[in-house]
């Protein structure tokens, strides 16, 4: 048989936690705090370019919209067969991506 083993864990709540120190060996014994800063992954610049796509894929989307004939009896190509809605509104919604793929990768 073998015998079990009691690990006992204590905690006090009125211990407060230091921060980390290091100390520098060598000629000058010195003391200094670590720090680490948390960087964010995308800065201003950045949500700005990403803005401006969403801005741009929301107004083509607006373009697209529509295309109700004004009688149930009549068909009309040029309403919904358009070039606003067909040609121009495909060209913003790509560039609106082109302007999130750059908000991504421009450092």
């Amino acid at each position: 048989m073998t015998k079990k083993k009691k690990v006992v864990v204590t905690t006090s709540k009125s211990k407060q936690l230091n921060p980390t120190t290091s100390k520098v060996s060598g000629k000058a014994s010195s003391t200094r705090t670590v720090e680490t800063k948390s960087t964010m992954l995308f800065k201003k610049k950045n949500y700005m370019w990403s803005l401006a796509g969403m801005g741009l894929i929301a107004l083509g989307l607006l373009l697209m919209a529509g295309g109700k004939m004004p009688d149930s009896n009549t068909w009309d190509p040029d309403l919904i067969y358009s070039f606003r809605r067909i040609t121009l509104a495909p060209i913003v919604i790509l560039a609106g991506l082109a302007f999130q793929i750059v908000a991504i990768f421009k450092k």
